[in-house]
């Protein structure tokens, strides 16, 4: 019996796609990293966006707190639908044009949110929104990860930083924007300036992909194993500073609003410092690498997270608790994009996809996780789980040894001599009988 068309046809597809962009002008690097660092920004700028819309989206479709959390469930279940599939994508037909194809289906997809008209619509908007997003997450980091190979020096910090300083303008100007716009309106504008720079960075991000096209052949022609257990613990490193930011971003402001007694105003300061210090520290990431190591960046930081975690969730000083924010987004700014790196490093694209997967649990279920314990013990100790977490991920660095995962060793006891045992038994038993 003959394969199935799409089998037969998948491989000659394939052949064209990287015979398409090996003719495609290489990138110089300097152009490729400002590329890949646009499409972060990008990426971020769009979520910023839709963030600062979200009121106004819930408000449109009716929804109250519990459906529009089941509605943002979806944005979220999206982007882990289709970060499997965007490793597999990339490493076949290239993290360039799946990171150019990406980012014109964030663009495109961030507009349908602004569409519906019902909660039934706004889930299903969300559904492709995540799926865009997810996809174009996974992209943007193999092609990152590529251009520290190119380097050979850590960039990937940096690119995440044009991340967060993409959102926090998305999130400023949507803010802005809301005063004067509609939604609808507003979110068109949003994608079609994201479409204008996506043709630029296009012939960048899929000539990246002519620069690895021998490279892959060779890898391909000679498969490793992909060390699967150090990914998924990778990912969990990743996945337990995610839970931290999810739970800052979504409850911070109402940590300090509610316990604390802080006005509006001041309330969402403590995300923006938290943005802010995270944000800084990735600029200043590669630098941090080369001088303190990974290792210690990511067990200092780790570390550094939970001091600021317990900082700000044992005090009742609203300024203490700030700073605490701030601590916490400076000592989380580099573990994630460090984790991916090394998955990108050690199993490539599809390594990746799999350490991003595992990691975007974490900020999946980080906000649902703090508002059940919240409800039952109080948001001060439901927060105090993101300093727990961080504990978690420097224990969980420290066993990572290069590919493999290290367990530590149990003390086994010496083995007990049982012979006199058995000698005053046989003595007992001769005195029973006599």
């Amino acid at each position: 019996m003959s394969a199935p068309f799409f089998l037969r046809a998948r491989e000659p597809v394939g052949r064209m796609v990287r015979g398409a962009t090996s003719r495609a002008p290489q990138p110089s690097l300097t152009t490729l990293r400002v590329a890949v660092a646009a499409l972060f920004a990008l990426d971020g700028f769009v979520f910023g966006t839709w963030a600062a819309r979200v009121p106004d989206v819930s408000a449109q479709v009716g929804a109250d707190h519990s459906t529009l959390g089941a509605a943002l469930l979806c944005l979220s279940l999206g982007a882990l639908a289709c970060m499997q599939l965007t490793g597999a994508l990339a490493a076949r037909l290239g993290p360039g044009l799946v990171a150019a194809v990406a980012a014109v289906g964030v663009c495109v997809t961030a507009v349908l949110p602004g569409l519906a008209t019902s909660v039934p619509q706004l889930c299903a908007a969300l559904l492709a929104f995540g799926a865009a997003t997810g996809m174009v997450n996974v992209a943007a980091n193999s092609v990152g990860v590529q251009v520290e190979a190119r380097a050979g020096k850590p960039l990937l910090s940096g690119m995440h930083a044009a991340f967060s300083f993409g959102g926090l303008g998305g999130a400023l100007l949507g803010g802005l924007a809301a005063t004067a716009l509609d939604v609808p309106t507003h979110l068109v504008v949003v994608a079609g300036a994201g479409l204008l720079l996506t043709a630029v960075l296009v012939p960048p991000l899929v000539g990246a992909d002519a620069v690895v096209v021998q490279p892959v052949a060779v890898v391909e022609s000679a498969p490793r194993r992909r060390p699967t257990a150090v990914l998924v613990v990778l990912g969990c490193i990743a996945g337990a500073t995610a839970y931290g930011e999810g739970a800052l971003t979504d409850w911070g402001a109402l940590h300090l609003r509610e316990d604390l007694g802080a006005a509006s105003g001041l309330a969402a300061a403590g995300y923006a410092g938290f943005a802010l210090t995270m944000a800084c520290g990735r600029l200043a990431g590669g630098a941090l690498v080369a001088r303190l190591g990974e290792r210690r960046l990511l067990v200092g930081g780790t570390l550094l997270a939970a001091v600021g975690a317990l900082l700000a969730v044992t005090t009742s000083s609203v300024p203490v608790a700030l700073a605490g924010f701030a601590v916490v987004g400076l000592g989380l700014a580099n573990v994630f994009p460090l984790a991916i790196a090394r998955a990108g490093a050690l199993g490539g694209s599809t390594g990746i996809a799999t350490s991003t997967t595992v990691g975007y649990t974490g900020l999946l279920g980080g906000p649902p996780a703090i508002g059940f314990l919240a409800s039952h013990a109080g948001l001060p100790v439901a927060l105090g789980t993101v300093a727990l977490l961080a504990v978690v991920a420097a224990v969980l660095v420290v066993l990572v040894d290069g590919d493999r995962v290290r367990v530590p060793a149990v003390p086994v006891l010496p083995a007990l001599d049982l012979a006199p045992v058995h000698r005053a038994a046989g003595d007992l038993r001769i005195l029973a009988v006599a």
